[in-house]
């Protein structure tokens, strides 16, 4: 599947380090992003503040925090479908 497809068109911080995320052909779901709690690094340590976590935004179709870090569109919707987070028109069954 192309990058096209995948870009991001709508996002949100919802709950507990989770995103909900809908990607350009439609297809949508929560993300639990909970596993970057666990990660080391200046880039990840601000996400185990929940209010830095929850100022996620949108940058040229990708997931973005205000340090920098973002999500590639790519790995997110893989990650997504692997383990049965998305739906919609073009989700994989």
């Amino acid at each position: 599947m192309g990058s096209m497809l995948n870009k991001v068109v709508q996002i949100a911080a919802v709950g507990h380090y989770c995103i909900a995320v809908r990607f350009q052909d439609g297809a949508s779901g929560l993300h639990d992003c909970s596993s970057l709690l666990r990660e080391e690094g200046p880039m990840a340590i601000p996400f185990r503040d929940p209010e830095f976590f929850a100022k996620v935004r949108l940058e040229n179709g990708a997931p973005t925090w205000p340090n920098g870090y973002d999500m590639c569109p790519d790995w997110l919707r893989m990650e997504m479908e692997a383990v049965g987070e998305l739906s919609g028109p073009l989700a994989a069954e």
